[in-house]
């Protein structure tokens, strides 16, 4: 799910930086749509980032299952 998101967030950020998308007036006085572009770049590259090495540390854990017999 968070590489998802995360893609998701970079391709925004893509549309809004590239000027594709004309954003309302009254939205363009509170931020600007560049601005808004790369903080959804940063954070969705982030977050493709940590999900890829959390999903690395998954895969290397390993379980130990100890079972003792009882005389």
């Amino acid at each position: 799910m968070g590489i998802g998101i995360g893609i998701v967030l970079l391709v925004l950020g893509l549309i809004l930086v590239t000027g594709a998308v004309n954003l309302p007036q009254s939205w363009d006085n509170a931020v600007a749509s560049e601005t808004l572009g790369w903080i959804f770049i940063v954070v969705g590259a982030l977050a493709v980032v940590l999900a890829l090495v959390m999903n690395q540390q998954r895969s290397r854990t390993t379980h130990v299952e100890e079972r003792r017999i009882e005389t």
